[in-house]
């Protein structure tokens, strides 16, 4: 089966009870049973709901894991990920990570002794420089937030697999449309999918596939003894943005490939960050192991005032946190996505006050690029 077809017709298709071709939003709590411990599959709905329950199977399939869980947002799903370790366990992560990533992981995890260090995953030497005898996980952003930075999935697994590592891949921002980790070897994949996978700016959720059955049911463990579930209502809303996914996925990369050549002509932009350039870092990278490049780029316009200057004057890029929807949405990720990073961490990266993160929408490219040329101008 193809994506697209995957997409529609993945994991439980419809209701065979009413031949309805939407799955229906069961809007419960629990489940009668027909004698003590004899129930139909299902219990009580922290444990499992028919609706959750076809979300989980539907991205099963789309990342060709063993076994999915649907929580309540994508902070949700990496903190049950990262509750699969012990005290005393050691992390590594990728550097230039999600604002919320590097909070929870620096500011909540440390004190249940969850130990991090960040580095810059897309140099595997550092990888395994970093590797300590407590090491138990390497956590990957591939493509990163906000620079676009790109790691060799492949070779980061081989480093894991050396030193018995679980390999942990966040694929928010390319999607399972451009790129499956784990048919790269990764044992975890992880989305927030209130980005694309949902992709109207209507739902949170945080979504999570694995490759190993043991390893699904030590992960279902900590899901229903923490309770970290999404809502029937959201999981429907889900589904059926799944549908659509890939459709505006190429629509998404279409308008980008457009705005990023238009924005490395620009005078006053100094800085375009986007693997599909050619003369990006990981361009070479991304190309053996993503079907695309996707539809975030950001991109230096010096300073914290000319960036506020270009914002203000914008039309059609909606100033607002996330992102992977159908309209344009546009931030400073100094100051509001990675605000939660420490000023002298940022600037080490390269998060500086003139970056500018956007996230290509769908709607016509001509309106897109004419409203960047009068902002820019």
């Amino acid at each position: 089966m193809r994506k697209k077809t995957q997409f529609i017709h993945g994991g439980i298709f419809g209701d065979e009870t009413t031949g309805a071709v939407s799955t229906p939003i069961y809007q419960v709590s629990t489940y009668q049973q027909e004698s003590v411990g004899n129930h139909k599959g299902y219990e009580y709905s922290r444990t499992g709901n028919p609706t959750r329950h076809a979300l989980e199977e539907l991205i099963k399939d789309i990342e060709g894991g063993k076994r999915g869980f649907a929580f309540g947002s994508g902070m949700a799903a990496i903190t049950s990920v990262m509750m699969l370790l012990n005290s005393g366990d050691h992390v590594i992560l990728t550097d230039d990570v999600y604002g919320g990533t590097y909070r929870v992981m620096t500011k909540v995890l440390n004190r249940l002794g969850i130990e991090s260090t960040f580095v810059d995953t897309s140099d595997v030497t550092k990888i395994k420089e970093a590797v300590r005898e407590n090491t138990k996980a390497l956590f990957i952003e591939t493509p990163t937030n906000p620079l676009l930075k790109v790691t060799d999935i492949k070779e980061a697994v081989r480093v894991a697999k050396d030193h018995n590592l679980l390999t942990i891949v966040d694929n928010t921002f390319i999607t399972p449309y451009f790129q499956n980790p784990l048919a790269l070897g990764a044992d975890v994949v992880l989305h927030s999918a209130t980005k694309y996978l949902g992709g109207h700016s209507d739902v949170v959720a945080g979504l999570v596939v694995v490759n190993d059955e043991t390893l699904g049911e030590e992960l279902h463990f900590v899901q229903n003894s923490t309770g970290a579930i999404l809502g029937p209502q959201d999981s429907w809303l889900l589904i059926r943005g799944i549908k659509t996914l890939g459709i505006r996925m190429e629509e998404h990369e279409h308008n980008t490939k457009a705005i990023v050549e238009f924005l490395e002509d620009h005078p006053n932009v100094e800085n375009v960050f986007y693997p599909g350039l050619s003369h990006h870092h990981g361009h070479e990278t991304a190309q053996t192991q993503a079907s695309g490049f996707g539809a975030m780029v950001s991109f230096d316009v010096g300073t914290e005032e000319k960036a506020g200057e270009v914002i203000s004057k914008l039309k059609y890029f909606t100033l607002a946190e996330s992102l992977g929807a159908v309209e344009s949405l546009i931030s400073v990720p100094a100051k509001m996505t990675h605000a939660s990073i420490p000023k002298d961490r940022r600037e080490e990266l390269g998060i500086t006050d003139g970056l500018i993160r956007i996230s290509v929408g769908i709607e016509d490219i001509e309106d897109l690029l004419e409203d960047l040329k009068q902002a820019l101008s």
